[in-house]
This record gives C-alpha cells, sequence and structure tokens, in this order.
C-alpha cells in the first residue's frame, strides 16, 4: 500500500515559508523522535541548504521512543556540519526552556535588540510544533490538536526583544518515496485518517512490533507470540478487547481491534519503541540502490540486446 498525503494548502505553505526563511537566522525543525529520518521533510532540507542556515533538530517526544536508538539518531544528526540535534519532549517546560540557548549558540551573533534571534520553526504535521511555541511563549498561540494539519497559516511572535519565531503550518512532501515511510508516519498519525486504513497500517505494525519488541506486545496484551504472524496479532488484540461485530455471532472486529493497536503505540501506552534506526535506513537505501543498479543494468543489457537483434 502506497500512503500519499498532500493537501493543497500546503503549495502555498511551502512558497510562503522559502520566503520567510530569507530573514531567518536559525531553523528549528520538529520531528518525531521515534521515526526521525522518516519524519523530516525532505523540503525543508532543500530550503534551509540553499540559504546556508544552521540547523537545529528537536526529536520531540523522545519520551515515547526507544532511548538506544534515540542515542544513535543524535550521534548520527551531531555527525552533521552546521547542526545540533536533541532529544525532547515539548510537553515538559524544561526541556523547551534549553531551545533559545541552543539556538543562540548556532548563531552567536544575533543576540542583541539591534540584532534579535530569529528563529523558524518547521516541520510536518502533528510532530508537536504548535506544543513547542506555546511553550516557548509561555502562553498560547498555536491551537493544538491531536489531527494532523491543524495549523495552517504562518505567524510572526516577538516573544522578546532578542527573540522572535517564526510559526510555519506543518508541510508534507508531494511525494512519499518508500512505501515504509508512509506506514510510519500513518501509524504515527502525521498523514490524514482518509489516506489510509487503519487495519492495513496496523498489520504493518504488528508485524514490525512482533519482530522488533515482542515482549512489549506480550506484556500489554497477555497472550502468547509462538507461531503467530501480524495478522494473528490483530486477532489476538480483537479477542482480548472483546472486539466483536453485533449480529455477526462472534465475528472479530478487526477495525476497532487495529484502532486499539495503533492508540497503544501513539499514546506510549505500549512502551517505548522507535521505528527505524540509522542502521535500519542505511540498510534500505543500500537495498534500494542494489535495485536501482539492477534495473538499470537490466536496461543497458535489453538495450544492447535489441541492437544486436537489428544489426543481425
Amino acid at each position: 500500500m502506497a500512503i500519499q498525503w498532500f493537501p493543497g494548502h500546503m503549495t502555498s505553505a511551502k512558497k510562503k515559508a522559502a520566503e520567510t526563511l530569507a530573514n531567518a537566522d536559525v531553523v528549528v525543525e520538529v520531528v518525531d523522535a521515534r521515526l526521525p529520518a522518516a519524519s523530516s521533510n525532505p523540503m525543508i532540507h532543500e530550503l534551509r541548504a540553499f540559504r546556508q542556515r544552521p540547523f537545529l533538530k528537536l526529536l520531540n517526544k523522545a519520551d515515547l521512543a526507544d532511548p538506544a536508538a534515540t542515542q544513535a539518531w543524535l550521534d548520527h544528526f551531531n555527525a552533521q556540519p552546521n547542526t545540533k540535534a536533541v532529544a525532547i519532549s515539548c510537553k515538559k517546560q524544561g526541556e523547551v526552556a534549553r531551545v533559545p540557548s541552543l539556538c543562540r549558540a548556532l548563531a552567536p551573533h544575533r543576540d542583541s535588540a539591534l540584532k534579535p534571534l530569529r528563529l523558524m520553526i518547521m516541520g510536518i504535521p502533528n510532530v508537536g510544533k504548535s506544543t513547542l511555541l506555546n511553550a516557548l511563549v509561555k502562553k498560547k498561540v498555536a491551537k493544538v490538536g491531536d489531527e494532523p494539519a491543524v495549523t495552517k497559516s504562518q505567524q510572526r511572535i516577538d516573544v522578546s526583544p532578542t527573540l522572535t519565531l517564526y510559526d510555519t503550518p506543518g508541510m508534507m512532501w508531494p511525494k512519499i518515496g518508500h512505501p515504509e515511510d508512509g506506514l510510519m508516519l500513518a501509524a504515527s498519525h502525521a498523514i490524514g485518517v482518509n489516506a489510509y486504513i487503519d487495519e492495513e497500517v496496523a498489520t504493518w505494525l504488528a508485524g514490525f512490533l512482533l519482530a522488533q519488541y515482542p515482549a512489549l506486545l506480550a506484556a500489554r496484551y497477555g497472550f502468547g507470540l509462538a507461531g503467530i504472524d501480524a495478522p494473528g496479532v490483530l486477532e489476538g488484540v480483537a479477542k482480548k478487547r472483546g472486539c466483536l461485530i453485533k449480529g455477526r455471532g462472534g465475528a472479530l472486529d478487526m477495525e476497532k481491534a487495529a484502532g486499539i493497536l495503533l492508540t497503544d503505540y501513539r499514546s506510549g501506552t505500549l512502551g517505548r519503541i522507535s521505528l527505524e534506526t540509522p542502521q535500519s535506513r542505511a540498510a534500505r537505501a543500500s537495498v534500494a540502490a542494489d535495485g536501482e543498479a539492477a534495473g538499470e543494468a537490466g536496461a543497458v543489457a535489453s538495450n544492447a540486446e535489441g541492437e544486436n537483434s537489428g544489426q543481425r
């Protein structure tokens, strides 16, 4: 299943962001710590690289992510030039309070009323940008909701004489290149619900958890995992949680079971889970590159065979 989601307002949001970035000193990108690469918009990197702005990458929802995976991601990002990465929970005021000083270290020349530090907060939908903004300003200036694309317009906020924030709408990119990225984004509630089917996403998530976090599955739902596959996990959840379709003679309600599994993952009730690591990301990229190379070699061979056939 290839998941794609690019609401119309995001085209104008990208154009406006490109204009505003000319006036910003530091780009603050908020990503989901459970999937830091899949939840990072490549358009943001293009805009930032064009303007050559320093980069603070906030791995938000770190309290929901696997700590070992998060540390691997921090090491990965902090090895990149002109970049600082930190793990954070935007719901914790004390952690958010560190953000301005982290940004000042990236742009030390912007620290006065004559040269206020100008931060541009960017990211895909539902990763916590509005929560971050409200915590920085210490009052509700951005609408927060448990649905993607709540913020649809850009705003400027002068926090103090020395600090200005630009809040941007959550932006997706026109095409999600790898199907697994779409599944991770859907599982983590970064994509509108009309773009996917819960049961299909939950089945993928069940398979991932079965392979990577079986102990958390068993502890949460209390059934054995021996010899079980991903659809079997959903069946087990349905039986344990009494998900039955009324009037269907005890038939299992798989859609309801899928919703339970997704909700338990999203809320952290299942435990601290990361859907990708730098190593898994690199391995997938290597497989994709090998596939592309094989496809190109096949095309060359086919063309050569056609030319030889024509010569004969």
